[in-house]
């Protein structure tokens, strides 16, 4: 039997769309009647304090989402119960469109030039061709590849840092904590999809703003996060907008959602925030993925895109 404990999500229509391609395999909601014991998957996201309570016989717990940081700062996770998460072709092209979007967005100076028209100012300044402008992009997992494949093939100047050098055509690849600050010092547009864990929390801060390249950039370089709110430090973001560090910022998540009435974020010049919505878990894509892995897993196949509890992702 599946549970689904999607919080703030629709579960009827996840539990339609799975039921539909199940068939037999019951599936059920919390609000529905059943025996714990017969529980062998749960599909979670943003899981209650409860939400593994009396679960003994799980055979894996199954991520909506593509981050994982939720389920494993659970409280009580269970424990060598293998995570699965989303990894969808339609989540990564909606990923891939927002950075594009964002890294175009700031490449042509459309702060400079959203100021200029509401001054009614007709000054004339070319930005540089994407060739002259170097992407840098933390995180090279299935979303950060994507993203710089696609950026590489617009003519961007694209580097990547991650746990582990990746080898691929036009990307320059940068690891570990030995080559962080070499990655930082030639990037104009900072582009985060870094999974978040201990190591990652507040790596967006004004040290590390600091360390960009200036000079190529109309007003300074750029930041782009679509990963996790975890990441960032607001107020380094404010400050770095304000005295010129930062030029301009793109923001999809934030350290507390939804992002309240009172941070300066809201009004803050040349930042965009967005609420979340780079790239969802459709239901559609979503229960057809993990449809497939329980009954590839029912049938003794292996699991899929099983997380690394260690590594965090």
């Amino acid at each position: 039997m599946l549970l689904l404990h999607l919080q703030d999500i629709d579960e009827p229509r996840w539990k339609q769309r799975l039921s539909t391609l199940l068939g037999d395999y019951p599936v059920v909601l919390r609000s529905d009647t059943y025996h714990c014991d017969d529980i062998r998957y749960i599909l979670a996201w943003k899981p209650y304090a409860d939400a593994f309570d009396g679960l003994n016989n799980l055979k894996a717990i199954l991520s909506s989402g593509a981050g994982v940081d939720g389920l494993l700062t659970h409280k009580n996770l269970p424990k060598n119960v293998p995570i699965v998460r989303f990894v969808d072709d339609e989540l990564t092209q909606c990923m891939s469109d927002y950075v594009v979007a964002n890294v175009t967005m700031h490449h042509r100076c459309h702060s400079r030039y959203r100021d200029d028209q509401l001054a009614k100012n007709w000054t004339q300044f070319y930005p540089p061709p994407a060739w002259d402008i170097r992407v840098g992009i933390l995180g090279l997992g299935v979303l950060g590849l994507d993203a710089a494949k696609r950026l590489i093939g617009l003519g961007f100047d694209v580097r990547g840092w991650s746990r582990s050098k990746k080898i691929v055509d036009g990307l320059s690849s940068f690891s570990g904590a030995d080559e962080f600050d070499a990655f930082l010092s030639d990037t104009d547009i900072l582009v985060d999809l870094l999974p978040l864990t201990p190591e990652t929390m507040g790596i967006l801060n004004y040290e590390n703003f600091s360390k960009l390249r200036t000079g190529r950039l109309k007003g300074g370089p750029a930041l782009i996060n679509a990963a996790r709110g975890g990441h960032q430090k607001e107020t380094d973001i404010v400050k770095a907008l304000n005295d010129g560090t930062l030029g301009a910022a793109s923001l999809d998540v934030f350290e507390v959602e939804p992002l309240p009435a009172s941070s300066p974020l809201w009004s803050q010049k040349n930042c965009y925030v967005t609420p979340h919505i780079a790239a969802i878990s459709n239901p559609q894509s979503g229960a057809s993925y993990f449809a497939r892995v329980i009954r590839d897993h029912e049938k003794g196949m292996p699991l899929i895109n099983v997380v690394d509890v260690k590594r965090g992702y």
